[in-house]
């Protein structure tokens, strides 16, 4: 029989859903190793389980052994009533899409009270909700499922132990949902040949299969590398026959485009006035030339601040900390590099906000109004979120964030290029900057910043923190190479 694991959901959701990542683990694919950031998550996450299975005085641990014997030793533990069980083990039988099917789980903490058990997982997440998490949801529907198919009784409770250390409570709903996508999980599973699903930069980047996937998505030359073609677009013209940028552009013209329906919500919709630009992106591609659509709109000024920050997401950090604010001028009258850190202690974060306050301030003292380039809202949005986090006592932020010049639609409104993302990373390349680093990357600098913390030897986090500085200097470089490369154009 087929085996379905409460695992499955994690990889039909993580980094993004795709169902082509259960099929290829389901068929022994080999993955990339894991990234640094990888291994930081992986360790974050035992430590975070561990500390808060030592809160318990007593508990019963499960975690050795085959499964066999794990599965039998949860039953013995439940009849005993054992105040906790850690790393129990629930299987059952069912039959879904007319297959009989094993199902396999193991939650973390299986907790007695009030003459039932309660299920509790422990994850290193801090929005534990439908949008943010729905793969921790389902698992946790599916543990009261399998704990109920064990034990006949449903469980008192379902909980989740937090990244911020609260106990959130899941609604047990019989385990209907997870069931249903375990269904589509099982589709997936079953299938004879590899199903199609689109790449994607944002979806691709952080999965282990992103080695075995694009590059044969480049050499298809793949309708979903055409920037405009998202996912729903993508399939939508994969089962039209348009597979391919060729098939794209002999298949459509700008009127029939716009008018193609493509899944959207529980419906369609016409692609409408995007047509014109995804073919243009198209006719890139196929060429493999770039065509200036407008004269790329970059104020003229003698001095420019090149701006980018580095911060933890909030799996990480409650406060979606920035911990590394760089600023540097270039231009005419250019400065050295500029860059605010967060400290360690208990106020780094407002120090480091403070510090960067004090940075531009003598910058606006120095050039006047000048513009802050950046790549992306990450820095305007996070400019944002300090100031209601910390204030703005003389202003300076603000003034920054009048002068902020996001570079990314502005590239993207002026030219068309033969590339599959407009990712800072990807068009750098292209306008041909060369990084001294060899590792770079912002989940990268992420792990490095996590390690730094955890280190208690200084001359150690003092050397990883220059590394990071030195990437992000890089950025601040690889910014300044692109505005160059967008004045030089014209249409």
């Amino acid at each position: 029989m087929i085996r379905l694991v409460a695992s499955d959901f994690h990889s039909f959701y993580r980094p993004l859903k795709c169902e082509l990542r259960v099929y290829l683990r389901h068929n022994g694919e080999k993955e990339d190793l894991p990234s640094p950031y990888d291994d930081v998550l992986r360790r974050l996450g035992e430590r975070h389980e561990r500390a808060h299975l030592n809160a318990f005085p007593k508990f019963v641990d499960l975690s050795s052994g085959t499964r066999e014997e794990r599965e039998q030793r949860t039953r013995d533990e439940v009849t005993k009533k054992a105040p906790v069980i850690y790393q129990s083990s629930l299987k059952a039988t069912t039959t879904l899409n007319g297959t009989e099917c094993i199902v396999l789980g193991d939650p973390d903490f299986l907790i007695y009270g009030q003459g039932g058990y309660i299920i509790r997982d422990s994850k290193i997440s801090r929005r534990i909700t439908e949008k943010d998490h729905p793969e921790i949801l389902r698992q946790l529907e599916l543990y009261g499922w399998l704990y109920e198919q064990n034990l006949g009784a449903p469980p008192m409770r379902l909980e989740v132990h937090s990244g911020t250390g609260e106990i959130v409570e899941v609604p047990y709903d019989g385990g209907g949902r997870g069931l249903e996508l375990l269904q589509q999980i099982l589709r997936a599973k079953q299938m004879n040949t590899e199903p199609y699903t689109p790449v994607g930069w944002t979806k691709c980047s952080g999965c282990g299969f992103y080695g075995r996937c694009w590059p044969r998505a480049e050499r298809n030359r793949d309708v979903a590398l055409v920037s405009g073609v998202d996912q729903g677009l993508a399939i939508a013209l994969h089962t039209r026959g348009a597979k391919t940028v060729d098939e794209l552009l002999a298949q459509f013209d700008e009127t029939r485009l716009a008018a193609f329906q493509r899944p959207w919500g529980k419906g369609t919709q016409r692609v409408g006035k995007r047509a014109s630009s995804i073919l243009r992106m198209a006719q890139s591609m196929a060429s493999g030339d770039e065509t200036v659509l407008q004269n790329p709109g970059v104020p003229e000024h003698p001095n420019y601040v090149m701006f980018d920050l580095e911060g933890l997401p909030p799996q990480l950090d409650e406060l979606e900390k920035i911990y590394l604010w760089g600023l540097q001028v270039y231009g005419q009258e250019p400065t050295p590099y500029l860059a605010a850190t967060a400290d360690f202690g208990t106020e780094g974060d407002r120090e480091g906000w403070e510090e960067f306050l004090a940075k531009a301030k003598t910058i606006f003292n120095q050039y006047g109004d000048l513009p802050f380039v950046h790549w992306h809202h990450y820095e305007r949005d996070h400019l944002d979120k300090y100031v209601q986090r910390f204030g703005d006592r003389d202003g300076v932020a603000a003034r920054v964030r009048q002068n902020l010049l996001d570079l990314l639609p502005i590239t993207q409104q002026s030219i068309a290029l033969p590339l599959p993302s407009y990712s800072l990373k990807v068009i750098e390349q292209y306008v041909g900057f060369k990084r001294k680093m060899d590792e770079y990357g912002g989940q990268w600098a992420m792990a490095k910043y996590i390690e730094a913390t955890e280190t208690q030897d200084a001359k150690q986090r003092d050397n990883i923190m220059e590394r990071i500085l030195a990437y992000n200097r890089e950025d601040l470089e690889a910014t300044w190479a692109v505005l160059n490369w967008l004045k030089g154009k014209r249409s």
